[in-house]
């Protein structure tokens, strides 16, 4: 251990990112709770005695800093188009041929990946430092939220790695797993004040704050799922995008697996749809995108969408079937999460017979 503080500084504020690399990228901490929090305390002690060493990229940072006045608009490079939307087999094996007809006969392989139920936005990065964090808006123009995602634990302030883009501007969801929205409901009823129904309201309520602070309290949490813009690096697929985006230190939509037809596609989207209890967060459907960026630059986009990509929204989110019971499943956190078994029911090609209850007005229906 170094007793210079400049060195000491530098050391800890090394040893916390790294620690929550392996804890939110990895998922393979090396050091109890109890440990981090030392580390982190200790790093703010030393910058409190010592402002001269302050820094905006230490991590001590995410704790929130002061309240801003009002939130400044951000026009978007590169827009942020919608994606179309589907809710059955049919349509989705449509947008294949579609895909297949405009790449003049070509097979491309398919990128399926979680829809994260949360809030989109886009987080940009000028030499691995974070510079800009925006919500997505009309898709054109959207609310500068920086300070706040400044707090998020996952949205590092200055990215990790030797090969670090000159420019990186990543599009993603934020979002509140299922826990951390029993967590703050709590909190809001011992204050008498109204709960959030799900954790995309959560989420979108809390960006929307002015005040940093708050937003830290509530444990927000990023997932990286698309490209906006990047120099410096040559990137040809989404996958290539995801390994270099986890190499950077930015958690990734988990469970994307790539696929070389429509017919695994549906298989993979029919797995999980009974899997979802698994999840310790919610998701609506599934994405399912073209790998090859070279084939989404010839396929383009109509003035709303890419034709490059659809969400595929299982019909499986509005049946009404009967709950048998009502149970707490341990995820691999050791996150507790309410799950209902349900009489099985036969939904866009597969039997679902079990879904989370992170809503407290849902458990409260059931």
């Amino acid at each position: 251990m170094s007793h210079d503080p400049a060195n000491r500084i530098d050391e800890l504020r090394r040893l916390i990112e790294y620690h929550n690399y392996k804890y939110y990228i990895e998922d393979a901490p090396e050091i109890s709770d109890r440990e981090f929090d030392r580390l982190l305390e200790e790093l703010k002690e030393l910058e409190a005695k010592h402002p001269e060493l302050d820094s905006p990229d230490s991590p001590s940072k995410k704790v929130g800093g002061l309240p801003i006045e009002g939130f400044r608009p951000v026009t978007h490079r590169i827009p942020m188009l919608s994606i179309e939307n589907t809710y059955n087999e049919a349509e989705l094996r449509e947008f294949d041929n579609r895909v297949r007809k405009l790449l003049g006969g070509e097979r491309p392989a398919y990128v399926v990946e979680l829809k994260i139920d949360g809030v989109a936005v886009s987080v940009r990065y000028r030499a691995g430092r974070l510079e800009l964090g925006a919500t997505r808006g009309d898709g054109e123009r959207g609310d500068d939220i920086t300070h706040n995602l400044r707090t998020v634990r996952d949205v590092p302030l200055r990215l990790m790695g030797e090969h670090v883009p000159r420019l990186l501007e990543l599009r993603g969801e934020v979002y509140m797993m299922n826990a951390d929205l029993a967590r703050l409901n709590e909190r809001q009823a011992q204050r008498g004040e109204k709960l959030f129904a799900n954790p995309r309201n959560a989420s979108s309520g809390t960006l929307k704050l002015l005040d940093p602070r708050i937003c830290a309290e509530r444990r927000l949490r990023l997932l990286a799922h698309g490209l906006g813009q990047v120099e410096g690096v040559n990137l040809h697929t989404h996958v290539e995008f995801l390994d270099l985006t986890k190499q950077l230190g930015i958690a990734v939509v988990p469970h994307s697996p790539v696929f070389n037809s429509i017919d695994q596609v549906l298989d993979h989207c029919h797995e999980w749809a009974e899997r979802t209890h698994e999840l310790e967060f919610e998701i609506d459907g599934f994405v399912v995108k073209v790998n090859d960026f070279a084939q989404r630059e010839r396929l383009g986009a109509t003035s709303k969408a890419p034709r490059w990509v659809i969400a595929y929204k299982l019909e499986k989110w509005e049946a009404e079937p009967r709950v048998l019971d009502i149970r707490v499943n341990v995820g691999n956190t050791g996150t507790p999460t309410p799950v209902a078994d349900l009489e099985p029911v036969p939904i866009a090609g597969t039997t679902v017979s079990h879904v989370s209850l992170h809503n407290a007005d849902e458990i409260e229906r059931k």
